[in-house]
């Protein structure tokens, strides 16, 4: 397959040979370097307390990232809307005590600045992916940006929209499988595990998995872990709150605390073969 051929309309975020690959770094974290990482943690920021006790745990359960929003795009304009500048300090906040890098999402070209001020990684929103503007206001941070593929967007959309960003002087990109929309009603959306397959063969950029939001049930998201991380993603986007059934925002696909501690118990077998297999591809490559 030529997947220049195929992507043709993307060429800088496209592999010119098998090893070709970015590194994308926010803190202390080194994505798509070889070892696959985590970053967890609610929907949304709703008090220093929820937030403070969630990030705690996550770390000693082995994430790198905090995930948290403090701006939230809804479907109806009466659920919650988010925190804003308050949850961004909160997130803040939990990066200083923890230690955790921070990935929080934007939604407008205006507030880009302001959140790079408070976040480690700038989320680009599936509702978001083809806000061009939006896109390039967020590049121009400088910020490592994680752009998740739209609820009806192919992948030849989701490169073509990291080639805007790239355009715009960015290379520190993460892709995000988050599920897209189908005929399909067992789930919230259904999960491409073909896409992030195709993504790591023909893409230098990381890639990571949402099962959160492809599942939209909790009792889902261990299996669509264990699928990503086989079908060869760098790391996983999951939402975790501490009473999952009081969450603000969806809570019926948040892990528990205790269920990520089993979770990321479940995968550090399949975690520490994946650094093995890394390990032994980089002393095999050749010295330049």
């Amino acid at each position: 397959m030529s997947w220049q051929a195929l992507f043709a309309d993307s060429p800088d975020v496209l592999k010119r040979s098998p090893d070709d690959r970015i590194v994308v770094r926010a803190g202390n974290v080194a994505i798509g370097s070889g070892e696959f990482m985590v970053m967890a943690g609610p929907c949304s920021v709703e008090t220093e307390r929820q937030l403070l006790e969630t990030a705690e745990r996550v770390a000693r359960a082995g994430a790198q990232v905090l995930r948290g929003g403090a701006f939230k795009p809804r479907t109806s304009p009466y659920s919650f809307q988010g925190l804003g500048l308050e949850g961004l300090r909160l997130l803040a906040r939990a990066r200083a005590a923890t230690g955790l890098a921070v990935v929080t999402e934007v939604m407008a070209a205006a507030d880009a600045p302001m959140v790079a001020e408070y976040a480690d990684i700038l989320q680009i929103g599936s509702r978001s992916m083809e806000n061009y503007a939006l896109l390039e206001a967020a590049a121009h941070t400088g910020r490592p940006l994680l752009l998740k593929r739209g609820m009806v967007a192919t992948v030849a959309d989701l490169l073509a929209s990291a080639q805007c960003i790239f355009s715009h002087g960015n290379s520190q990109i993460i892709l995000c499988e988050r599920g897209i929309r189908t005929f399909e009603t067992a789930t919230r959306n259904t999960f491409d595990a073909a896409a992030i397959a195709v993504l790591e063969s023909a893409c230098r950029l990381p890639v990571i998995a949402d099962p959160s939001h492809a599942a939209g049930l909790r009792e889902l998201v261990p299996p669509l872990a264990r699928t990503a991380l086989a079908a060869g993603a760098d790391g996983l986007l999951i939402e975790v709150h501490p009473h999952p059934d009081q969450a603000w925002s969806d809570g019926g696909q948040s892990l528990s605390l205790p269920d990520f501690d089993a979770l990321m118990a479940d995968l550090a077998p399949w975690r520490k073969l994946r650094a093995q297999q890394s390990q032994h591809a980089c002393a095999l490559e050749p010295v330049a």
